[in-house]
């Protein structure tokens, strides 16, 4: 690859469908040519975490991501070498956690709630796209998510998503959806967007191969 990557920002509000976008669009492209790094993957130890005035811990900060380590792989990569790194399995002690590996791709899909409020990290993005979606729906996908992937109880994700969650979009995403290239509306599906984007990447790789 003589070019360097090209680095897609997406950001979106817990519930906002980033995961299903992403994965729906990866679909159409060769995991050679089209990479993911998420920010989930840099979640600092547990008990490195701040806690609420209940004791609760708060996931939903910046604090909570080494961004330091997030912003050297994403050098890394951008240098044309190979990132690994262990997945963050959210404390589901059902689930063993596993090596990813990072590969520097044409293009790379680089997905996380702050990652537009980390100035390094900004920085280093091409485009930023932001999902956007109603609050009662993105609650709706929240409780769906917690329960059945990462086995929360109903009152805690409840009680995350009105302390923590509601908040921490207010502070640290939205402030930043007016200054992004592309915001997809979320509401009843991401049809219109994905199609944009699929014919943008496609038009990306033309250019980056010649």
């Amino acid at each position: 690859m003589s070019n360097k990557p090209f680095l897609i920002g997406i950001c979106g509000g817990s519930g906002s469908g980033k995961t299903t976008f992403i994965d729906t669009l990866r679909k159409d492209f060769s995991e050679r040519k089209v990479s993911l790094i998420s920010q989930d993957d840099y979640y600092l130890p547990k008990d490195q975490q701040v806690r609420d005035e209940n004791g609760t811990i708060n996931f939903d900060l910046p604090s909570c991501i080494d961004s330091d380590a997030f912003y050297n792989d994403l050098k890394k990569l951008l240098g044309g070498s190979t990132v690994q790194k262990e997945e963050y399995t959210f404390n589901n002690k059902s689930k063993t956690p596993t090596i990813k590996t990072f590969y520097p791709t044409e293009i790379i899909l680089v997905e996380g709630l702050f990652i537009f409020h980390f100035p390094e990290i900004a920085k280093l993005l091409d485009l930023k796209i932001f999902l956007d979606a109603k609050e009662n729906l993105k609650l709706i996908r929240r409780i769906k998510r917690d329960r059945i992937e990462r086995n929360y109880p109903l009152d805690d994700v409840l009680y995350r998503y009105e302390h923590h969650v509601l908040p921490s979009f207010d502070q640290y995403l939205k402030p930043y959806k007016d200054s992004c290239d592309l915001i997809i509306n979320n509401n009843t599906n991401f049809n219109a967007g994905l199609g944009v984007i699929r014919g943008f990447l496609s038009s990306k790789l033309s250019e980056l191969e010649k």
